[in-house]
């Protein structure tokens, strides 16, 4: 910037220009390696954001502010939102074990986190916060690679479910937990009137928003243009108000999309209509996420908490899912896959080690030690693992391609 600054004066700032050109880097990378790898576009914006943000990109300062915080909360509110209107709480009535897989995996995720990291010695309300950051799947990294590898089919549904039901529960445990980190409490009132607050504030701006949106298609056509502009128009000024009013944005935008869902259970075409400027939004929110965990401080005693963090994490996911799987509707095999589906981290995560971040100066950086370096390796392994996880199961109507995997000539993976 020194360098630039001397002869260049753009008028929007140098700034700009370096992130025009990460994120036309990005959509090169992301573009060649899922053409000529198979992995899936996420896996390129990530890389992208990585290499800067080891290199020294000043883009991305940590904690998040300003207009890069109320941008990559934009991104994730869309996302959620749109992970909400898959939500179809009817289908719950039916099969109810679909409810309990999802509980058992995240309250399965954050007790395997907590005491993993307390065996390797971290004090009991850094690993609390941690347990409670990496219930968190990532319905952003799902949807991507579910649009990469033109996925449908019981594994990746039921992954993007348990996902978006995981942030659900996260958000509103992360946001009460912040609030409140240095408040001893004293009774079982003091412990859930955060959560209640949270989630009723959160509750109070999405059925404000569903309820807009509902009378908007009244007179607007889903596949309009204009209605999907409208959609982001109100959507950014929830998240402006959420948190403002002790609500959280993310949250109230996916209780915004279930609502909606149950007011309009007709298919939505929205997401074709948002096009390319919500696909540049997403692709924003992951170079930003890599950006910001690349920068964390990486040494061998924070390997070593972010692998037991890793691998306890995957393993609860894996046999929280098998562990109700029994009447959910799939087989072992399927149960399996989908609890590796489980395993992406990015956005909200990110999000929530913010929020401890904000809460708290001593241990928020502590936090953010051990769960930026995970959220970077668990947004770029995570999307590996899906992929593998879609074409394993032969839900993804794509084909590898033919150097991607090991493949025999009938076209059928080995092993």
């Amino acid at each position: 910037m020194a360098i630039w600054a001397d002869w260049l004066r753009p008028s929007a700032g140098l700034p700009t220009v370096q992130w025009s050109l990460l994120l036309a880097a990005a959509a090169a990378a992301g573009h060649l390696l899922q053409r000529h790898v198979g992995l899936p576009k996420v896996v390129g914006y990530s890389l992208t954001g990585a290499l800067a943000g080891l290199a020294g990109f000043s883009g991305g300062v940590w904690p998040l502010q300003g207009i890069a915080l109320f941008l990559l909360e934009l991104a994730v509110s869309v996302v959620l939102f749109e992970a909400g209107g898959r939500l179809a709480l009817r289908w719950f009535r039916h099969n109810p074990m679909v409810l309990l897989q999802s509980l058992l995996e995240s309250v399965l995720t954050a007790v395997f986190v907590y005491y993993a990291l307390r065996w390797m010695g971290v004090r009991p309300s850094v690993a609390e916060a941690l347990g409670l950051i990496a219930m968190v799947a990532s319905p952003a990294v799902l949807s991507r690679v579910m649009m990469d590898t033109q996925a449908s089919g019981p594994v990746t549904e039921r992954a993007m479910v348990l996902s978006t039901l995981s942030s659900l529960y996260a958000l509103t445990l992360v946001s009460a937990r912040a609030g409140v980190m240095h408040r001893p409490t004293t009774s079982l009132m003091e412990t859930v009137f955060p959560v209640m607050v949270v989630l009723g504030m959160s509750f109070v701006v999405a059925g404000l928003l569903a309820l807009a949106l509902r009378l908007a298609l009244r007179v607007m056509s889903p596949t309009s243009e204009n209605t999907s502009m409208l959609l982001i128009a109100l959507i950014t000024a929830a998240v402006a108000v959420a948190a403002h009013f002790g609500g959280s944005a993310p949250l109230a935008a996916l209780l915004a999309g279930i609502l909606l869902k149950q007011l309009n259970p007709r298919p939505w075409a929205w997401p074709r209509q948002l096009g390319t400027a919500a696909s540049l939004l997403t692709m924003l929110m992951f170079v930003l996420v890599s950006v910001v965990a690349a920068k964390a401080d990486w040494n061998p005693a924070v390997a070593g908490l972010v692998a037991a963090l890793v691998l306890a994490r995957g393993v609860a996911k894996v046999v929280g899912v098998a562990a109700a799987n029994w009447g959910s509707g799939t087989s072992w095999r399927q149960a399996f896959w989908t609890g590796c589906a489980m395993s992406p981290m990015s956005s909200v995560a990110l999000l929530l080690v913010q929020q401890f971040m904000a809460s708290s100066l001593t241990l928020g950086p502590r936090i953010a030690s051990i769960a930026l370096p995970a959220i970077l390796l668990m947004e770029v392994l995570g999307a590996s693992i899906v992929t593998f996880a879609i074409y394993r199961v032969g839900e993804s109507s794509r084909s590898m391609p033919p150097d991607a995997l090991p493949i025999t000539q009938s076209g059928e993976l080995r092993g």
